[in-house]
């Protein structure tokens, strides 16, 4: 009974959703719809993060590296030959890029590859730390890929970026991505691998003690989460149709990192939540960084305002709610029952559900 209700409850859950997707679709404008699809992409990002922090216990700086190598890859693979001759006027692209064109989807899985290969490349040596060591070090890999896309003028034009990127991150491509990212992670979390995650993030040595390649897990979870932000990369460039490497430094790693604490590390509930509030919210919120008048007096415009909000507020989040949101926990039907939102079955009304 219990079971049959949930089902239905899904099903009515998935068309509203569909129903919501088609609404933004028509109605919103191109601003909100454009902000609509990022929380879409920030939903991706977040839970590449939450993969390796959350629940693998890996403490990972270097995401924007990835996303910039998944850009970068999709970008190259997507452009017509004119559209890189137009791009490429300081020195010109190598010539076993000039000609490669692909449709889209193809070169989104191939920037997820291309993401995971380097990510197999910098855990294996980088993985052998722990803690802060672990951090400093994939936070330098992702300088460090940010450096060479800027020098690199034949292969990604440098620091001039590229521009004039189709646009297909569209409502229909980013959001059944991140309904595909969400299904991996609950998939995955469920698993005997991702059991074996969740204990290597609770206890090393008991983990290694039972049985499990600890150092195995790590590597093939921190690759994934770089397949994963390569795919995002990937889509947020095709979604503001230009990229450069500025645009993937550590204030990025930063925003998707607000995004996971407030959600709760460890909780792929939590990440969907917060990814679409911060990311609506941080638009909510830009006029902070304009000049504002409160009648009595006046303030100059002071860029950047928003993100010191945002920043009490993950303050606030870690003094007095460290476990964020939802903690560890997930959503579930029989969460809403016991708060009264949905009526209960006979056998939860008699305590045997």
């Amino acid at each position: 009974m219990r079971l049959a209700r949930n089902h239905l409850y899904s099903l009515a859950a998935t068309a509203a959703f569909l129903a919501l997707l088609v609404a933004g679709d028509l109605w919103f404008d191109s601003f909100s719809l454009r902000v609509w699809n990022l929380c879409a992409i920030y939903v991706v990002l977040a839970l590449s993060l939450n993969l390796v922090n959350g629940f693998t216990g890996l403490f990972s700086l270097g995401h924007a590296g990835f996303m910039a190598v998944g850009a970068y890859t999709c970008a190259l693979l997507t452009m017509t030959p004119e559209q890189k001759e137009m791009n490429f006027f300081l020195a010109p692209i190598v010539p076993w890029l000039a000609h490669v064109h692909l449709p889209f989807l193809p070169a989104l899985l191939a920037a997820g590859i291309v993401a995971a290969a380097l990510g197999f490349l910098i855990g294996a040596p980088a993985l052998r730390l722990k803690d802060d060591y672990l951090a400093i070090a994939t936070l330098g890999f992702a300088e460090i890929i940010r450096v060479v896309l800027t020098n690199t003028q034949s292969l990604t034009n440098g620091a001039l970026g590229l521009k004039g990127l189709p646009m297909f991150s569209t409502t229909w491509v980013v959001w059944p991505c991140a309904a595909l990212s969400v299904a991996f992670m609950v998939l995955l979390t469920r698993s005997s691998y991702g059991r074996a995650m969740k204990a290597v993030r609770d206890d090393e040595i008991a983990a290694g003690a039972m049985g499990i390649d600890v150092f195995r897990v790590k590597v093939v979870s921190f690759a994934a989460s770089s397949f994963m932000a390569g795919v995002g990369g990937a889509l947020l460039g095709h979604l503001l149709t230009t990229i450069d490497p500025k645009m993937f430094t550590f204030m990025l790693t930063f925003n998707i990192l607000l995004v996971v604490v407030l959600g709760g590390i460890g909780s792929i509930t939590g990440s969907v939540i917060s990814a679409v509030a911060v990311t609506v919210g941080m638009e909510a919120l830009r006029f902070l960084d304009g000049p504002l008048d409160f009648g009595i007096f006046a303030l100059e415009a002071r860029p950047g305002l928003r993100m010191v909000v945002f920043s009490l507020v993950l303050m606030g989040v870690v003094l007095f709610r460290q476990r964020g949101l939802m903690g560890n926990r997930e959503f579930s039907w029989s969460m809403l029952s016991r708060a009264g939102l949905l009526p209960r079955t006979a056998e939860g009304r008699d305590g045997h559900a």
